[in-house]
């Protein structure tokens, strides 16, 4: 099958791509649209390193077939700031030494904002279960729920 234009809106603005059908939505972003933010690191679905939402929904972007994604609304970690401003999560992980080498740091962020409007005051063991499909292998872990639950508090106005 040869390529076809999809229509996509990325970040808030409308984008079309003539791509394979069946290329990675994360090919697709880092390649096509320029959106490096979203890393590759295992191509497996595994280490959540390429998370975005999708509609929403935090989707491993390695797994996506872009035809899926037709006419969603995606947003990737560039899509968290406004008007050159950080947003809070993205802040709480600089500040905090939630991002180390920087791979795993958009999906991270990406999953912990998903945790972040279930739970505005997580606990330990709901960081856990909600950044549990992201890895990190620089942190420890222990940096990054400390951005979790300071930007948690940026975000609560506390």
């Amino acid at each position: 099958m040869g390529k076809v234009r999809i229509d996509l809106r990325v970040n808030g603005s409308a984008k079309t791509v003539d791509t394979y059908p069946m290329a990675r939505l994360l090919d697709v972003l880092r390649e096509q649209i320029g959106l490096t933010g979203t890393k590759e690191g295992c191509g497996e679905g595994e280490c959540g390193a390429c998370s975005v939402l999708v509609n929403g929904e935090l989707v491993n972007s390695c797994l996506v077939p872009v035809l899926q994604v037709a006419g969603c609304e995606i947003l990737t970690v560039e899509g968290l700031a406004e008007n050159g401003q950080l947003h809070p999560m993205q802040q709480a992980f600089a500040e905090t030494g939630g991002a180390q080498c920087g791979i795993c740091t958009p999906g991270m962020i990406l999953a912990a904002c998903v945790l972040l409007k279930r739970f505005p005051c997580p606990t330990d063991r709901q960081i856990r279960d909600g950044l549990a499909g992201n890895l990190c292998r620089c942190t420890g872990y222990q940096k990054i729920f400390d951005a979790v639950r300071e930007a948690g508090r940026a975000m609560a106005g506390t």
